[in-house]
């Protein structure tokens, strides 16, 4: 079974994912509320947050987000759409096997690994590790949101794959421990932790 190919995000994909009032799943106000959270939690912890590394950036919707809250960090948006990297000047790359000089204080993967198939999804979560010295936020829509019908399939991709929770769980528990609300922290990270504020087992 192979990865969704590059090629299917192209301009149509977009124009109905993102661009059409009545198909697009970027809610504006979920971003805001999103960004705000995520952000806040990181300042909380004091997380330094200096490079910052979206991968699978889109269309953009945390570069505002990140210039907001951190005005001092640099954004980087790396994404597999051809068609994307020419209209919005991202580097073209994949969340597999993206390579950078150094790794990010903040990095952000969202909406992107359910299209991975087991392969490329372990692959790239290993990867998640080697690119993050700081922070991930991750988002992936699994198997169990379909069966306890957390998702509106009306408006999510066919193309997903339904890998379960754990499958992503123990992909990053080696290099990350789990903060809940899609976030992670790098075990290469100086930040202490209180106990009760990692999600699970360390």
């Amino acid at each position: 079974m192979e990865s969704v190919d590059a090629a299917t995000f192209d301009e149509a994909y977009y124009a109905r994912y993102y661009f059409d009032k009545k198909t697009k799943v970027a809610d504006p106000q979920h971003v805001e509320r999103l960004g705000a959270f995520v952000s806040s939690y990181l300042k909380y912890l004091r997380v330094p947050v200096r490079r910052v590394l979206d991968v699978g950036c889109g269309v953009g919707l945390w570069r505002d987000i990140v210039a907001r809250h951190f005005p001092q960090a640099s954004y980087h948006g790396v994404e597999v759409s051809e068609y994307l990297c020419r209209r919005y000047g991202w580097e073209r790359g994949s969340v597999v096997d993206y390579r950078a000089p150094e790794p990010f204080d903040f990095v952000i993967c969202q909406g992107v690994l359910a299209y991975l198939n087991p392969v490329d999804l372990k692959q790239a979560l290993r990867n998640l590790g080697t690119l993050s010295r700081g922070a991930l936020y991750l988002e992936a829509v699994t198997l169990e949101d379909y069966e306890n019908d957390i998702v509106d399939e009306d408006l999510t991709d066919p193309l997903l794959f339904r890998h379960r929770a754990d499958l992503y769980r123990r992909g990053l528990s080696r290099k990350f421990q789990a903060l809940g609300g899609g976030m992670w922290l790098s075990r290469r990270a100086d930040v202490p932790l209180f106990a009760l504020e990692g999600a699970g087992a360390t």
